[in-house]
């Protein structure tokens, strides 16, 4: 970094001490001074501040790597930058500005009519592929960050650059949805799923895998032989639904990280869930340059912005902008039919509002006890708030001796009945199995035709195809397992019976439908 005043060079170290303790003026060897109160002195004050948290350095000299992208733009714009060499700006230019993306052509065998915006998106693959750098595809559900996927795949084979198979990390239950998308679209692919362990599948995992160019396979499994994946490498890693390993002290996350590949990239609608954690967790396997330390990603950044600090949370859009490829579908799908949300309020039976309202004032007794403690009394304060969400909806859910009703079944029935008449289909989602248990013994008695998923559905594939395929009306899925890898354009209607702690994830199951593909209002 070199700062100068007129024609004078000013010396780093001490302008940085002065900006440091606070000095309102700096006195040069020459004899010259100058005020320290200047805007853009404040700016790089506080960017210095931020570099020595989060990059390498050794005193003032600050190793700044690709991914900072975001940071180094910052400082050429305040002037500080006054030569960039040749590979650095087109690496970091191409990060900050996707049209200026290399016009990699769409590979021939890819048997798919790609959108713009996703051309544009397996251009940023191919650049990150070709700079061995990683990211975070981000598109919103139903935006096809599969078929992105798999077009750099493709184009990766057919440049003769794929020296190792691509390795996919999904959830058990979209293995086949990757064998179905790559059959379809890239065919020239030789794609191998691992669904079982060497105990069961007979063969070590280098002999399961051989002569593949694409390996899809579990969380699960990859946790389980994480040594065996180690072992072997990989051309890239790519990670579907990739909050599963948004816990960096999980087991999950640490065989991803310890995988050897040339790029890794996060495939995920929801690149942050809970709090700004996940985020760092994803960006610490794709990106491990960026923001290397977490507990310096902590002070800098998360307890800042978790206290309502706008500036900081406007300095790590800046950072993170370069890694993360984030599209909406109103702003690129402008096709997809409206999607129409309304909020229906249900009024419980007299009977079951006094039996809610005196749980109700147990459970605040209890939980207004435990606050002042959060951290040790967290699950017992979620226990408490669960019940009441299960109490709200039938007694029976709490105590098998009340009877299993429900105000909310009540109305789902009219209104399923409504729609159905008027030749429409619907998904229905809850978080709580129970619950969609006592929707099933209703519409069973109203002799209305569903299809069924939760976590513990063994033919997934079979009742999907038979939704997809056959004529009942009405789906019940539970949240969790229906919350991703479902493509469900068949339907029309979605009903969230009961709202989930993480607003996103009922999005993302509203998007089954409200995808790429849906012809009618959702």
């Amino acid at each position: 970094v070199e700062i100068t005043v007129g024609d004078e060079r000013v010396p780093f170290a001490p302008l940085f001490t002065a900006l440091a303790v606070g000095d309102d003026h700096l006195m040069l060897d020459s004899g010259t001074w100058f005020a320290l109160d200047r805007p853009e002195l404040d700016h790089l004050r506080a960017l210095i501040d931020e570099a020595r948290v989060l990059v390498d350095h050794d005193g003032d000299s600050f190793r700044l790597r690709p991914e900072h992208a975001g940071l180094w733009e910052e400082l050429v714009s305040l002037g500080v930058v006054a030569e960039q060499s040749a590979a650095w700006q087109a690496s970091v230019g191409a990060l900050l500005d996707l049209d200026t993306l290399p016009e990699t052509p769409v590979p021939v065998g890819l048997k798919a009519e790609l959108r713009p915006y996703q051309v544009a998106g397996f251009r940023w693959l191919s650049f990150l592929w070709t700079t061995r750098l990683g990211g975070v595809l981000a598109d919103e559900m139903g935006l096809g960050k599969t078929l992105q996927a798999l077009a750099l795949a493709q184009s990766a084979y057919e440049s003769g650059e794929l020296d190792a198979p691509m390795l996919v990390v999904a959830p058990t239950s979209v293995i086949g949805t990757w064998q179905a998308e790559a059959a379809r679209f890239t065919p020239g692919l030789k794609v191998v799923a691992v669904t079982e362990t060497e105990a069961r599948r007979g063969v070590p995992l280098s002999d399961a895998v051989a002569g593949a160019h694409v390996v899809v396979t579990s969380y699960t499994l990859l946790r389980l032989e994480a040594d065996d994946y180690r072992a072997l490498p990989w051309s890239a890693v790519l990670l579907d639904e990739a909050q599963f390993v948004k816990n960096h002290a999980s087991k999950a996350y640490q065989a991803v990280r310890k995988l050897r590949a040339r790029m890794k990239v996060a495939l995920t609608g929801t690149p942050l869930e809970n709090n700004l954690m996940d985020l760092w967790s994803l960006l610490s396997i794709t990106a491990s340059g960026l923001f290397a330390d977490p507990k310096g990603f902590t002070e800098v950044y998360r307890k800042p912005i978790e206290s309502g600090d706008a500036e900081a949370l406007a300095r790590l859009h800046r950072r993170i902008r370069p890694l993360i490829l984030r599209r909406t579908k109103a702003a690129v799908a402008s096709e997809l039919p409206a999607k129409q949300e309304q909020l229906v309020p249900v009024e419980l039976s007299p009977a079951h509002r006094r039996l809610y309202d005196r749980q109700l004032a147990r459970e605040r007794q209890k939980v207004l006890g435990l606050v002042g403690d959060l951290n040790r009394n967290r699950i017992t304060i979620l226990r408490s708030l669960t019940l009441l969400r299960q109490l709200s909806l039938s007694p029976s859910l709490v105590d098998p001796e009340h009877a299993p009703h429900s105000a909310k079944i009540d109305v789902l029935v009219d209104m399923l009945g409504e729609l159905i008449a008027e030749g429409h289909r619907a998904l229905v989602f809850s978080q709580f199995t129970s619950f969609l248990a006592l929707v099933k013994a209703r519409l069973d008695a109203e002799a209305i035709a569903y299809e069924y998923l939760d976590g513990r559905t063994r033919d997934r594939a079979a009742r999907i195809a038979a939704f997809r395929g056959g004529d009942a009306p009405v789906f019940l899925i539970s949240l969790k397992a229906g919350g991703f890898g479902l493509t469900l354009t068949e339907a029309d209607y979605v009903f969230i019976l009961d709202p989930w702690w993480n607003p996103a994830a009922e999005s993302q199951a509203i998007d089954r439908t409200h995808r790429i593909g849906q012809d009618k209002p959702v």
